[in-house]
This record gives structure tokens, C-alpha cells and sequence, in this order.
């Protein structure tokens, strides 16, 4: 790293910081919220209150920690601006938004929406919080640009502890796929450009999520349950295993999902038209990808498109929901998603919002250099 370069990233982080500091009310926050983003980006092993404060050489973390509970800024005009400088530096017309969750590791039980609950990021039921996100991803990169905190019943039920932890009376309770239509409703109504929405099965299996989204005619690959019935053809309802189980052996066909942490990901893929009316110049289909090695794990998706999407297409929608667990591996491991001790609801929406602000950053860095054609920086790699 040399000296021209840090002092080019430096420079750009006030540049970028620049573009969202009218939503801080006086100079002490605004002046904080540059010092936690570049805090975010330094080569710290945590990154916390008192690290991030002795990072600028604060004696006690009150600035950082006023800074996310109290000071006056609008923590979702920020994550606005932070969604269109995403769009500004990868933006593409055919880019991919992929809806996800995260989990929180806690201790106690007075974190906003903390409790026992199932959380992929241990792969097991613990005392967590749980993060909705929406990444946007291109061939230029990928970053997150929205979030919402998920508020179990147990919360919700409870207003006296929802106001101890800053959860306003008026906020309800709602599900992680209700949490996903509104941000993406909220990129639509942006303007956000993009082709297609891709998610796992908890959100996929979800037929009013599936109907949404063809009633605003935005395109999806999502994953869903071996059980999951569609409406084929024949007008019969059938279980999408059932209908991928009667294909032949030609209909499948071996692709590349593209790089993944371990080398090219390919499988065997085939696809199935479905229903018995096909409108607006879009149809419907059931994907099927099936393991290489091990024919009997397949995975299934419900699909819907322009009428000459190819294969090749719905493999490539699929594929990328990858790109979603690259952006929180790199924003837990390089921005501090994840390293956060604040209880309120609205703090735990600012650290999330300014970290995210940090790993955009750092996605636009990367795209710079991937265009300049300079060697392609790594995980692990810190910025000032």
C-alpha cells in the first residue's frame, strides 16, 4: 500500500461521506460519523464503541455511542443516498436484487428483537438478532442497500419492553418476507435498476411473495420446497419435485453457476414450462439444479420472465444469490456489521446503515481498480 494510495482513499472516504452529511443536524455528528466510517475501514480486529474512539483518539466512546442513540440524523436518508451511490458506481440495467437474512449473536435480553431463534449464521437456534437485507448485485460487484430488523411476537406482543429498547408503539410486527416487499418496493419506487429478484426458500415458498411480485411484472428466480405445488399446463396443481422427476434424461443440462469461494460451481440444470396462460409476454417455470456428484440433491425454484428467457438465464439468476452471503462475510469481516453494541432499535438501524455505507465504499474502490485493471484487492484488505 503506498502513500498515494492512502491518502487517494482517505480523501474519498470525506468525498463520500460528503454526499450524506446534510442529513446530520449539527457538526459534532456529522464530524463522527466520518470518523466511524473510516473506524469501519481500518485494520481493527473489533470494532466497537471504544475501538472505534481510540481509532480517532477519543479517550471513552460517549461521541460514538451519542452518535448512534441520541444525536439528531436520518438514518434512512442515509441509507437512500447509500443505495444510489450503489447504483451510481455498479448500477446495471440487467443487475440482480437478492433479498436475505443475517443473524446477530447476543448476550441478555434487552437488545431491540433479540430472543432465542434459529439463525443460519450458526447454524442453530441462539440468543440472536435477526437482519433482513436486500443486496444489489452486477458484474461490476455487489453491496447491500437496505435493511430492516426483524421483531419477533415475543417483542411485539410486549409494547412495555419494545419502549425500553426504543421500538415506537406504532411499529408492528412483520414477517422477513414482509420486510423484503418493502425494500423492494422502496428500490422500485427509486428507480433501481434491475432485472431480476432472486431469494433462498424461506422467502421463495412463499406464494403471496410469488404474487406480488408478478403483479408489479418484476422477474424472479426464487428457491422453494421439494413440496411446494405449482399450477402446470394441464391446469393441475402438482409438487415441483413430481414435475422435475418426470423430465427426461435429455431436458438436463450441465452449466456453470459462475466462480464460488471453492472454484466454478457446476451442476446439472432443467427447467419446465408452467401454467396454462402466459401473460404480458411473460411465462412461468419450475428450475431444477441437480448436484453433479450426487444426483439425488436437487434443488428447486419458481420462475418468472420474459418469454425468451433462455436456460442459461434462470442459472445465471440463481447462481447469484451467492453474491448476498459474499456481502455479509465481507461487511461482518471488513466493516463491522456485526460488531456492534448497541441495544436501541434505531442505534442498531445506524450502526447497520453506516456500515453498509462502508462496504459500499469498498465495492466502489474495487470496481475502480477492476476497471483500471489493477489486481483485484482480497479479503481481509483494509482501507483507511
Amino acid at each position: 500500500m503506498t502513500v498515494e494510495q492512502v491518502e487517494s482513499w482517505s480523501d474519498g472516504i470525506a468525498g463520500f461521506h460528503a454526499r450524506f452529511a446534510h442529513h446530520f443536524g449539527r457538526s459534532e455528528p456529522r464530524e463522527r460519523a466520518l470518523d466511524y466510517l473510516r473506524g469501519l475501514l481500518a485494520p481493527l480486529e473489533r470494532k466497537n464503541g471504544w475501538t472505534l474512539s481510540e481509532q480517532v483518539g477519543q479517550l471513552r466512546p460517549d461521541s460514538v455511542q451519542r452518535l448512534l442513540n441520541h444525536s439528531e440524523w436520518d438514518e434512512d436518508a442515509v441509507r437512500d443516498d447509500v443505495r444510489d451511490y450503489v447504483v451510481e458506481t455498479i448500477g446495471t440495467r440487467d443487475g440482480i436484487l437478492i433479498g436475505d437474512d443475517t443473524g446477530f449473536l447476543k448476550k441478555g435480553t434487552k437488545s431491540a428483537g433479540v430472543q432465542r431463534q434459529y439463525t443460519g449464521t450458526a447454524g442453530r437456534t441462539e440468543n440472536s438478532q435477526i437482519g433482513t437485507f436486500l443486496a444489489y448485485a452486477s458484474t461490476k460487484g455487489r453491496a447491500l442497500i437496505d435493511r430492516e430488523l426483524y421483531l419477533p411476537v415475543s417483542w411485539t406482543d410486549d409494547r412495555e419492553r419494545c419502549r425500553a429498547a426504543g421500538i415506537d408503539d406504532e411499529i408492528p410486527f412483520a414477517t422477513k418476507n414482509e420486510h423484503l416487499k418493502w425494500m423492494l418496493q422502496r428500490a422500485i419506487d427509486a428507480g433501481v435498476p434491475f432485472a431480476w429478484v432472486t431469494a433462498d426458500e424461506a422467502y421463495g415458498q412463499v406464494k403471496h411473495l410469488r404474487s406480488w411480485l408478478e403483479e408489479r411484472g418484476v422477474a424472479h428466480v426464487l428457491a422453494t420446497k421439494v413440496n411446494d405445488t405449482v399450477i402446470t399446463t394441464s391446469w393441475a396443481d402438482i409438487r415441483v419435485d413430481s414435475l422435475i422427476a418426470a423430465l427426461p434424461r435429455q431436458a438436463w443440462k450441465r452449466l456453470s453457476g459462475g466462480q464460488g469461494a471453492h472454484g466454478e460451481r457446476i451442476y446439472d440444470w432443467a427447467r419446465v414450462a408452467i401454467r396454462p396462460v402466459w401473460e404480458n409476454g411473460f411465462g412461468h417455470w419450475v428450475l431444477a439444479r441437480r448436484s453433479v456428484s450426487d444426483p439425488t440433491e436437487i434443488a428447486h425454484y419458481v420462475c418468472y420472465g420474459p418469454v425468451d428467457t433462455r436456460l442459461k438465464d434462470l442459472v445465471k439468476v440463481a447462481a447469484a444469490r451467492w453474491a448476498v452471503e459474499e456481502s455479509f462475510q465481507i461487511a461482518k469481516n471488513e466493516c463491522g456489521l456485526d460488531h456492534y453494541q448497541v441495544r436501541l432499535y434505531r442505534a442498531w438501524y445506524r450502526h447497520i446503515t453506516l456500515s453498509m455505507a462502508a462496504l459500499a465504499y469498498l465495492t466502489a474502490l474495487r470496481a475502480q481498480e477492476a476497471t483500471k485493471g489493477a489486481p483485484q484487492t482480497t479479503s481481509k484488505t483494509s482501507y483507511p
